[in-house]
């Protein structure tokens, strides 16, 4: 029956089989033939064994031909819709092999023929494809051809005749998988020359082809192919990195040379297990827990052993699921041969390059454990490069790494690797790493270490090596690690942690360090149940001044130890009472007139900070005056004589100040400013002609306290010296300075009141009358106020010889409204007369 209805399609067909082989045919007779035949085939209901004698007897050739050669369009794709259909319901297509193939060859290959048509392009394609589907191992003597064909189409113009080409090369790998690998080699450089396709669709179908084309052809094209997939693992499309995963992992769990390729391919791999889609991250895992049970099965007998008797990390990453044996097994064994690129690409110069590489550095130290130890002289080194990377995220996925070491590696290997870096000059990322791994480290395990690590840290080549404000924060987050994971056991390191943390204090222009590393001095304390951070100032003040002096005798102005020394004399607050003999001994050695100006300025800042609190901190024990001899005579006499140059002025007028500050405090006792005034006098006076202003207020004070408080012990001499520079005072420029003079100038007043040389000092008295009536004119009321409160005082000594100067003058006055006060005051001071 078969046979019966094939001749009645033939006779039926015979016609237009003429027309379209026929040697003058015109265009439109063919488009009538290919029309016929389709109407008596295709359009028809006719059984598989009826369309394949028909097909294969009498239209493949000519409807090839056509294919091949016509140059209607319509007509060519008539013929392929008509192929195509012979192909999907015949049910020997492989027939058709040996007329089709060179036809197709002929219209895809160029230089013989180039369909220029793109959609004619796609549909002799998906025809191409649909003979690798259907005819199988058939194909295998047309394998060149077939090779021919994709290696010109991979490289199409049309990216959908792209995409077709690599399902095409996805269908001749598993039609044919005994003789692909004799081929496949030839595919691999068009497909590497549009895996970048713009299309993401394209890119995703040619890693699926490279997939295919690699796991049934030659294995040895994985070397060419693994850059390009490599970097699709940071394409922007989800799905295109999707892709890469799915083919990494079914390479690792059946390519035939995997165990030759396990270090190249398992990076890839782990890779995805940082992707910011879950889904793939998720795919990445299950891949990778398929790796590890399938190796495990392969290698039950090498690892019988830890099978049986594996012992879980009693430390181990908080949050974080222990990968599995056979995982654990491959990464340690292949890690020799991966990390030397990882950790080239971590210092790459592309930034995505360095922040994937660092991902990956995590994961792998995660699986490695303890295997890590063999590799730590390598790490370490990349690990202080990358640790100070600009991007945040290296450096992020670099100390989660250092960590890892610490949970891993035994201390007395990675502490000694370590520290050893710091005998040279140590960098912020050796702090960097150092912190990392006590973080990640036990308890039990550091505690052998501790006194090691807190000598190493106290050292001044580490803790003074730098004031940059970076190294420091490095520093002062290690010293928190310690303490944050020793707890109690900080104990015996309690000072080395300390001088560490007077060091980061005494960083300059930072102040936000300074509060960290306060705070950080309260957790030291509270670990240790102490009640306050003043409790660990009273254990080590001794130790910490002593520690700090070491070489105070040849301090300059660049000596970090100043400021550590203003740092322990401030933040200890009422301890510094307790140790005066080494505070008071490094302040006479330090601020002797032949030692450097800048360095005596900065320590005499400390001292006037001190002393402007002294009951809070040097006199907190009420032991201060006992000491004031040595500070007055010893310390300030000698600063307050007079040196040229800004810094000598400078000196003097911190010297001031601190004087000032013992008297104002009334640490200066009457009976101690009795014996030194004789001494600081000259200075004091000397001090009111100075160009700082601060230095003349201070000295016009003084020496209105020194008047107020000892004016009777004054002799004429000391009077006739003192009242003209105060005099001069009236004329300065800030209101401040005139202020003070007017108010000394009534002590003086008083003293002269007070004693026997009222007669002695008459001409003077008239003088200093003349000079305060014309201050009474001054610009600023309280000064005004001042000077009528001085004249007041003075008009007892000799009222009626006031009363003259102040009708000579009063004429002249702008506000005559004082003068008339003043003479008020006088008549009303007046005895009445009987």
């Amino acid at each position: 029956m078969a046979a019966a209805g094939a001749a009645e399609v033939a006779q039926a067909l015979s016609r237009a089989l003429s027309s379209l082989q026929g040697p003058d045919c015109g265009r439109a007779a063919r488009l009538r033939a290919l029309e016929a035949i389709r109407a008596e085939v295709q359009e028809r209901p006719l059984p598989a064994a009826v369309v394949q004698e028909v097909f294969g007897a009498q239209l493949v050739r000519p409807l090839a031909r056509c294919l091949a050669g016509d140059a209607a369009e319509r007509c060519r794709e008539l013929a392929l819709q008509l192929l195509r259909h012979g192909l999907s319901h015949g049910d020997r297509p492989g027939e058709a092999l040996p007329v089709l193939l060179p036809a197709l060859t002929q219209r895809l290959c160029p230089p013989q023929g180039f369909e220029p048509c793109e959609e004619l392009r796609l549909a002799l394609l998906q025809l191409l494809g649909l003979l690798l589907q259907r005819c199988g191992d058939a194909v295998a003597p047309y394998l060149s051809d077939v090779v021919r064909i994709l290696q010109a189409t991979l490289l199409d113009h049309y990216a959908e005749v792209r995409r077709e080409s690599c399902r095409c090369a996805v269908a001749c790998a598993q039609a044919v998988p005994e003789h692909f690998h004799m081929q496949s080699e030839s595919l691999i450089n068009p497909l590497m020359q549009t895996i970048s396709h713009q299309h993401y669709r394209v890119r995703v179908d040619v890693i699926q082809a490279t997939g295919a084309v690699i796991q049934f052809g030659n294995a040895k094209s994985v070397d060419d192919v693994l850059s390009h997939l490599a970097q699709r693992l940071f394409d922007e499309i989800p799905k295109v990195r999707q892709a890469v995963t799915t083919v990494i992992g079914e390479w690792l769990l059946h390519l035939r040379d995997r165990y030759s390729y396990f270090h190249k391919l398992i990076p890839l791999l782990l890779g995805s297990f940082t992707d910011e889609i879950p889904e793939n991250m998720t795919l990445a895992w299950t891949y990778w827990e398929k790796i590890g049970l399938q190796w495990e099965k392969e290698n039950e007998e090498d690892l019988k052993d830890k099978m049986d008797f594996s012992v879980s990390p009693s430390h181990y990453p908080k949050g974080v699921t222990r990968p599995g044996l056979g995982c654990r097994e491959l990464v340690s064994r292949n890690l020799s041969k991966i990390l030397p690129g990882l950790c080239h690409d971590i210092t790459d110069w592309v930034e995505n390059t360095r922040i994937k590489a660092s991902q990956l550095l995590y994961t792998l130290l995660l699986h490695a454990e303890d295997h890590i130890t063999q590799h730590m002289h390598l790490l370490l080194r990349t690990l202080y490069q990358a640790c100070l990377d600009e991007e945040s995220e290296v450096v992020r996925n670099c100390v989660k790494a250092a960590e890892l070491i610490g949970t891993f590696v035994n201390p007395k290997v990675s502490l000694k690797l370590i520290t050893s870096a710091f005998e040279k000059t140590p960098k912020p990322s050796c702090v960097m790493v150092l912190t990392a791994v006590i973080r990640g480290s036990p308890k039990e395990i550091l505690r052998p270490h501790l006194t090691d690590l807190g000598n190493m840290l106290s050292q001044a080549g580490v803790c003074q090596r730098s004031e940059e404000v970076f190294y420091m924060e490095q520093l002062l987050c290690c010293v928190e690690a310690l303490i944050e994971v020793c707890q109690e056991d900080c104990k015996e390191i309690c000072l080395q942690l300390l001088k560490v943390l007077v060091t980061v204090m005494a960083t300059p222009n930072s102040q936000h360090l300074k509060e960290k590393a306060e705070e950080t001095v309260c957790s030291l304390a509270d670990v240790q149940q102490l009640d306050n951070f003043l409790c660990l100032y009273k254990k080590h003040i001794i130790q910490l001044l002593e520690w700090v002096s070491v070489s105070h005798d040849s301090w300059t102005c660049y000596s970090s130890e100043i400021l550590q020394l203003d740092v322990i004399a401030n933040h200890s607050g009422p301890v510094i009472g307790e140790a005066l003999d080494d505070f008071i001994l490094i302040l006479k050695t330090c601020l002797q007139p032949n030692k450097d100006p800048q360095m005596r300025l900065k320590l005499f800042s400390v001292l006037s900070q001190l002393l402007q609190k002294a009951n809070e901190t040097v006199n907190s024990q009420g032991l201060f005056p006992s000491y004031l001899e040595i500070v007055i005579k010893d310390i300030l006499a000698p600063n307050l004589q007079w040196h040229a140059g800004r810094t000598a002025a400078a000196i003097r007028t911190t010297a001031v100040s601190c004087l000032w500050a013992l008297i104002h405090c009334e640490t200066l006792s009457p009976e101690e400013i009795l014996k030194v005034k004789d001494a600081l006098m000259p200075q004091i006076i000397a001090a009111m002609d100075e160009d700082s202003k601060i230095s003349r207020l201070m000295g016009c004070c003084i020496v209105g306290v020194f008047l107020k408080v000892c004016g009777r012990q004054f002799d004429e001499d000391q009077l006739t010296k003192t009242y003209p520079e105060v005099l001069k005072r009236l004329d300065d420029a800030s209101h401040d300075v005139r202020l003070a003079a007017a108010r000394t100038l009534t002590n003086w007043f008083k003293c002269v009141k007070d004693s026997d040389m009222k007669s002695v000092m008459k001409s003077n008295i008239e003088f200093l009358y003349q000079e305060l009536l014309v201050h009474l004119d001054d610009q600023d009321q309280d000064t005004q106020n001042a000077v009528l409160d001085a004249l007041k005082e003075g008009s007892i000594l000799y009222p009626e010889l006031l009363v003259r100067e102040i009708e000579v003058v009063i004429h002249k006055h702008r506000t005559p409204v004082y003068c008339n006060q003043l003479l008020h005051h006088i008549q009303s001071a007046k005895e009445p007369v009987l």
